[in-house]
């Protein structure tokens, strides 16, 4: 603007003084107001362009600050994101740690069931082996022992045990119940539960009302017999019944119903062994 002034003021000069002017004067007025004006479009030009510059760079810093504040945020949500998968791994870590200690005690207390369970069938069949030993082939025809599922049965048949038709123990059982007796005395560990079980067939006698009755009045008399005549703990000893409900065979001939009328001596390891082996079962975490 300066010089487009300068030129202005020039040509006035220049028409006021035209005719005092020497033509060659004016030609080197016109040539140089022609080449201000021309350094005043490019100095114009390059003002735009410079503007436009600046005015790309602030557009360029601008979305530079975006970038710059959305990568803070993003670094920050990154940070939250580990911060918790820290915290996650070291809950991880402690509950995996939790759970393996359960898990140690889960197999120490298994392996004491499993000892506990070997000594007691390792018992068994040593009780039974003595028990069979001591019996005579005439007494092994009356009286069968099994071990199923770690208790000791001794099944003794009716017509050993006792006289015909009454729950009074028979002179003759009285040598097997001594024998059987030694082994529960020699096991004082094991608990013994007496149980009668009787065919269908009605009873007739007086003041017994059934085969109910029956079954544990005999039960009860041998009961009596190994505590009175054997010297047995009666704190060991339980009498049961099961009248004609618990069968071993058919009912439908009388070979069936002899193997049912048979009194039972069961062995079994004492109840509150087992409790005090649940009771030190390891305690699962709630967490």
């Amino acid at each position: 603007m300066k010089y487009s002034l300068f030129a202005v003021c020039v040509l006035t000069a220049a028409v006021l003084t035209q005719s005092c002017v020497s033509n060659k004067k004016y030609v080197a007025l016109q040539n140089r107001n022609s080449e201000l004006q021309q350094n005043n479009d490019d100095l114009t030009s390059k003002l735009r362009s410079s503007e436009g510059d600046y005015s790309g760079a602030k557009i360029r810093i601008s979305s530079l600050e975006e970038q710059i504040a959305s990568e803070k945020a993003n670094n920050v949500q990154l940070q939250e994101a580990l911060n918790k998968c820290l915290n996650s791994s070291n809950q991880g870590n402690v509950n995996i740690s939790k759970l393996v200690d359960e898990i140690n005690a889960s197999n120490r207390y298994i392996q004491q069931l499993v000892e506990s369970k070997h000594r007691s069938d390792s018992l068994n069949i040593v009780l039974t082996n003595n028990l069979t030993r001591s019996l005579s082939r005439e007494e092994l025809s009356d009286v069968d022992v099994q071990v199923l599922k770690g208790v000791v049965y001794i099944s003794l048949s009716d017509n050993m045990l006792y006289r015909s038709g009454s729950y009074e123990i028979s002179d003759q059982a009285g040598s097997t119940l001594a024998k059987i007796a030694k082994i529960i005395k020699d096991y004082s560990t094991y608990d013994v539960l007496i149980e009668g079980n009787t065919d269908p067939v009605p009873i007739n006698m007086p003041n017994i009302r059934n085969n109910w009755d029956l079954s544990v009045l005999r039960a009860s008399s041998v009961v009596q017999a190994l505590q009175n005549n054997y010297g047995v703990d009666p704190k060991r000893l339980t009498a049961g019944g099961r009248g004609e409900y618990n069968p071993v065979a058919p009912n439908t001939s009388e070979a069936g119903k002899a193997k049912n009328r048979r009194t039972q001596i069961i062995i079994t390891p004492k109840l509150d062994q087992f409790m005090e082996l649940i009771g030190k079962a390891p305690e699962t975490s709630n967490n």
